[in-house]
């Protein structure tokens, strides 16, 4: 029996242990850990609701006005998605035309980068005038904030394709239809949804700036009208639902990128 149990192979030393991955959800713990801070500090400082409500201030309001939120913020997305969708049907087209146009690059990219110096709020008021209060003027605000770094980030993953790829490519006789989509799309991919992401946060910040100028509903009319009411628990809480559309737009766009570049070292190196 002991010749038999000594005859067993062992393992071998160098065989390597797989441990499993404990993943800690850091983002929530840090969060947690500020709004037990803030909820300290109000009862410590003896901070005034109206000056700066609790974090349970703040949920009990939205869990109170949790249909008003509701429905004011459906309005506010629907801004940002359609102008978000605006901007990527017209920013990528425009952007290959910068690439592959001389005449377009000269004539019409200037152009593009002076319109942002412009500053929105000052058009906004501009474009109630011409379309009413309605949602045509909010779209039109979110296309003009966030199709700018589509269109730049776009450029700049064209151009960055190596010359030797392009040139190796044309030596084998392909044509400069297969050259864009083979080498060049796929080379800009990574920094088109760099821009995307950063047009959903910039989309977010115009359909608000839109609402404040001029609106009858949505989140940011809803944070202007809880304002003039001092209503501060309200505003905050209309805040959140903000802050909550924008994160769950940039998480869409993300979950779409590491569909489409599961080879990209950006998403491999995240896993």
């Amino acid at each position: 029996m002991s010749d038999a149990v000594a005859s067993r192979p062992s393992p071998p030393a160098t065989a390597p242990l797989r441990l499993r991955r404990i993943v800690l959800p850091y983002a929530t713990i840090t969060g947690a850990v500020l709004l037990i801070l803030w909820q300290l500090a109000t009862y410590v400082f003896h901070i005034p609701s109206y000056l700066l409500p609790t974090p349970l201030d703040i949920l009990a309001s939205m869990i109170a006005d949790w249909r008003l939120l509701l429905r004011h913020s459906w309005v506010t997305v629907a801004e940002i998605g359609a102008g978000f969708a605006i901007s990527v049907l017209t920013g990528v087209p425009i952007a290959i035309c910068v690439t592959y146009s001389k005449f377009f690059d000269r004539a019409v990219y200037p152009l593009i980068v002076g319109s942002q110096t412009i500053p929105k709020v000052a058009i906004a008021p501009i474009l109630l005038a011409w379309f009413g209060f309605g949602i045509a003027p909010k779209m039109i605000i979110v296309v003009l904030v966030a199709f700018f770094p589509i269109v730049i980030n776009t450029v700049v993953g064209l151009r960055s394709a190596p010359p030797q790829m392009i040139h190796l490519a044309r030596s084998m006789g392909a044509s400069g239809w297969q050259i864009f989509w083979r080498f060049r799309m796929p080379q800009a991919l990574p920094s088109i949804f760099a821009g995307m992401k950063m047009a959903t946060i910039l989309s977010v910040i115009g359909a608000t700036v839109a609402e404040f100028v001029g609106a009858e509903s949505g989140t940011g009319y809803l944070i202007m009208i809880a304002g003039n009411n001092f209503d501060i628990a309200r505003q905050f809480s209309a805040v959140t639902v903000l802050s909550l559309v924008g994160m769950v737009f940039f998480w869409l766009v993300e979950r779409v990128e590491r569909l489409c570049l599961p080879w990209h070292v950006s998403i491999r190196g995240q896993h």
